[in-house]
């Protein structure tokens, strides 16, 4: 049986095969009492003689407060299992419970994932550990805590729109006839429903898709017994509870729609509605509806509504398809009378969850118990909050044909319900950190781990970067032309710096391993921006915005292998930029013209080794001084005496919420922003030639003693670097991909060039090291994933540079600001190793 370690507690899980609970009724979830995955290779079996051990998991609570019944879903990819593999579930040998479920959470009729579910005090960390077994056992018996369904008449007959008589039977899909509509009396309670233990709601299945709340007193799920006499029960207190809302023609408890900026239109024109059951289960369940033709703003689109919930949770997780990109999608409220209207923090980062709330007597009950609602949503995504005679609503634009949000319900009349306004919000602001804020999660497979244990060499290195940029070249790579999609940030690609930073690390690793193909796609990728004009596609100079130029780099080489006239006159427009590129009083670029007066790390990679690399290529190196400037400000402006490290920026006008009103520097000293520095020192050195002592020495200075501080805040245990680097203890702080690899990459070329002296080989090869051990996850096509990256990071416009910012941001995979410097980490360190 598989061991899993919460402290000194040891619990154990193995892996077998799971029966979705289908009855209307309350029950255990039925369980297989075979094992149903057992590991071929002796390689797998890291356990005992009976253990096969498939995964570790580390995880660990960002937040302050105690998280209860936390939920975790693992993709089977990531476990490196395919689908006919992983048949999962946890049983529970010794001590505690681990509740887990075998979930098909994309919604498209196969299992894919494991949920877990776990409880965690502030701040705790866990570690489990995920084994098959070969064994015959008895299976836990879950208790279930969640239901999804629908139910339609049968036995019956129409007269006209009513259906007379018959009896409900539950299905797993219905798609309703023609006659069909509100009050039909044919489907119980009038569309399909989900819960949990806390709160259960129904969806109308007709036009005017609302979505109502059935109040729980009893703690466990009711849905099988509601409206089963009728359609006036319901509407009447009861030993289970109620129906609680009036929806009428509003949104109800979280519905949606189309906003045409003056009410909403909800999804009503359509020509017919599909319903399904996908998951119900112990812990999760879930429901799809597929709303057909929807006709909106003059066009024809299909709609798909994705719902689910968990255990011990009132939130219903909803995530919307759309044929066709549809802005202003409204969610909402009813608005009734006696409530109060709340409001979660606008002055908060894009990625960053609020909400939009309603708080007082505003149930069926005829008492004066009170209830508070919710809408759920990332901040970046809200174009507006604003209403109608009916609702209360939030105009949002998804992402491409995609939007994901939340709603809930909170009654008073549940057992140990929240009472009054004030715990309500207390409430809302607890969940809106946890969807910020996602527990931290490490995840070593066997399978991975398998393919890690070669000893690190120059080709091993080599193939690590190799595996990650053919994986890469399927998912992204090409994408990034003009015209493409960039799917990190879920918009059309754009002429930026992560694409420049990917390409040239392509660049890098072909001098090695040369692929006519690959070096193809980045000619293409380069070529798309540039017009026969010498234009570059979605670039405005007027902008200045220094991001804009690190992939200048990529398009000076491709210059130098094909001298297209378009191309020099596109560099010489990047040169105008930092021509007329506003300035601080001594010199240092503006980060951008929309973050006046601020020098920020970030920038220093992004503006020198362009400048660089064009002023050696095209102005005999007239402006090496200027670079050297940028670098020398830098270390003035921003590196602290005592730690070594640099601040991540500095505002020279002391006027931003981040900015140390005395000092004008942020608060901390973040990971990828030094790492930025860090590959900004070593590329320019290749370029300021070596008989330019005077200007090179001050980088020379930097690099080492930049080089000592970096040592002492590396983890001596992984050779990884925080995201937070000089708080590895912090609540929230984790080992971050994208400044590890950037620091890998600078003390191997850094020693590899001389600029560093040989004793720092070894913190180099223990970083690299620390690298695939850490972030590199194996799936079972044999594709890589890099993983724990700090999708983005930066200062002012809701973003204040506190440590809980830095924190809140989202963590992702195969960020091409991870990719870009771990492929060229691993370059160098094939140079290091051996590699001519």
């Amino acid at each position: 049986m598989a061991r899993i370690l919460f402290g000194k507690t040891v619990l154990s899980l193995s892996i077998v095969a799971i029966v979705s609970a289908c009855s209307p009724q309350p029950a255990t979830t039925d369980l297989s009492t075979d094992s149903a995955f057992a590991t071929n290779s002796s390689a797998n079996n890291f356990g005992t003689s009976d253990d096969a051990t498939l995964a570790t998991l580390f995880v660990s609570n960002p937040s302050t407060f105690a998280r209860f019944q936390q939920t975790l879903i693992i993709p089977f990819y990531d476990l490196g299992l395919t689908a006919a593999q992983a048949q999962a579930l946890v049983d529970q040998q010794a001590g505690e419970n681990v509740a887990s479920q075998l979930i098909d959470h994309n919604g498209d009729g196969s299992k894919d994932s494991l949920l877990l579910q776990l409880d965690f005090v502030a701040a705790e960390q866990k570690q489990l550990t995920i084994s098959s077994n070969t064994e015959r056992f008895n299976a836990q018996q879950l208790t279930k805590r969640t239901q999804a369904e629908i139910s339609h008449k049968i036995g019956g007959e129409w007269q006209a729109e009513k259906y007379i008589g018959g009896e409900f039977k539950n299905v797993s899909e219905l798609t309703p006839p023609p006659q069909y509509t509100d009050h039909s009396e044919w489907i119980r309670y009038e569309g399909p429903g989900i819960e949990s233990d806390k709160v259960g709601y129904r969806i109308y299945l007709d036009w005017r898709n609302g979505f109502d709340v059935f109040g729980n007193k009893t703690g466990k799920p009711v849905l099988h017994s509601i409206g089963l006499d009728g359609y006036s029960s319901y509407h009447n207190m009861a030993d289970w509870g109620m129906d609680l809302l009036k929806v009428g023609k509003s949104l109800g408890a979280g519905g949606f729609g189309y906003w045409d900026g003056e009410k909403v239109q909800l999804v009503s024109n359509i020509s017919g509605h599909t319903a399904k059951v996908i998951e119900d289960g112990a812990l999760y369940s879930a429901l799809q509806i597929q709303y057909k033709d929807w006709q909106i703003a003059g066009k024809t689109r299909q709609l798909t509504a994705n719902l689910a919930m968990t255990a011990g949770s009132r939130l219903v997780h909803t995530r919307l398809t759309t044929s066709e990109p549809i802005d202003n999608i409204a969610i909402g409220l009813v608005k009734l009378p006696k409530t109060t209207l709340l409001q979660g923090k606008q002055d908060i980062p894009g990625h960053s969850w609020t909400y939009l709330a309603t708080w007082g007597e505003q149930t069926l009950t005829g008492g004066s118990d009170k209830m508070g609602m919710a809408v759920l949503f990332k901040k970046g995504t809200n174009k507006q909050i604003t209403g109608d005679e009916h609702s209360h609503v939030a105009v949002l634009t998804p992402d491409s044909n995609e939007l994901e949000y939340y709603f809930l319900s909170a009654w008073d009349g549940e057992p140990g319900g929240i009472t009054t306004e004030a715990e309500f919000v207390a409430y809302l602001e607890q969940e809106i950190e946890k969807l910020t804020m996602p527990p931290r999660l490490s995840l070593k497979t066997a399978y991975s781990e398998q393919q890690k244990t070669t000893t690190l060499t120059a080709d091993v290195a080599l193939d690590w970067s190799e595996r990650l940029a053919a994986s890469e070249m399927q998912r992204q790579t090409p994408y990034y032309a003009y015209g493409g999609w960039d799917y990190e940030r879920q918009r059309p690609s754009k002429w930026e710096y992560t694409t420049g930073l990917q390409l040239q690390a392509y660049d890098d690793l072909l001098k090695l391993r040369p692929n006519a193909q690959w070096q193809q796609v980045l000619t293409d990728v380069i070529d798309s921006f540039i017009t026969p004009e010498g234009d570059i596609r979605t670039y405005k100079i007027s902008n200045y915005n220094i991001d804009s130029l690190n992939t200048g780099n990529m398009l000076l080489r491709e210059y130098q292998r094909n001298p297209k006239p378009q191309y020099k006159q596109a560099l010489d427009l990047l040169r105008k930029q930092l021509s007329d590129h506003p300035r601080t009083k001594e010199g240092a670029f503006w980060h951008k013209k929309i973050y006046p007066h601020q020098l920020w790390l970030d920038g220093v990679y992004m503006g020198m080794p362009f400048l660089a690399n064009y002023s050696q290529a095209f102005e005999q190196g007239h402006a090496f001084d200027e670079v050297v400037k940028e670098f020398t400000i830098s270390r003035a402006k921003l590196r602290d005496p005592a730690t070594g490290l640099y601040f991540h920026a500095w505002d020279e006008a002391r006027q931003q919420e981040w900015a140390n009103k005395d000092t004008g520097l942020a608060s901390q000293f973040w990971g990828r922003g030094l790492g930025w520095l860090a590959m900004a020192l070593v590329d320019v050195l290749d370029i300021i030639p070596a008989d330019q002592a005077d200007l090179r020495q001050p980088l020379l200075d930097m690099t080492t003693e930049l080089a000592a501080a970096l040592v002492k805040v590396q983890d001596a245990q992984t050779g990884t670097w925080y995201q937070i680097l000089d708080k590895p203890d912090a609540t929230g702080n984790y080992l971050e991909s994208s400044a590890s690899s950037m620091f890998t990459y600078f003390f191997a070329k850094a020693v590899n060039k001389g600029y560093l002296d040989a004793r720092y080989k070894d913190t180099a090869i223990k970083a690299y090291q620390g690298l695939v051990d850490e972030f590199i996850l194996v799936h079972p096509d044999n594709s890589v994933s890099l993983v724990n990256t700090c999708q983005v990071a930066g200062l002012g416009f809701g973003r204040d540079g506190s440590y809980e910012y830095y924190m809140s941001e989202p963590v992702f995979r195969n960020d091409a600001k991870a990719n870009g410097p771990f492929i060229m980490a691993g370059v160098q360190m094939a140079k290091l190793l051996g590699t001519n």
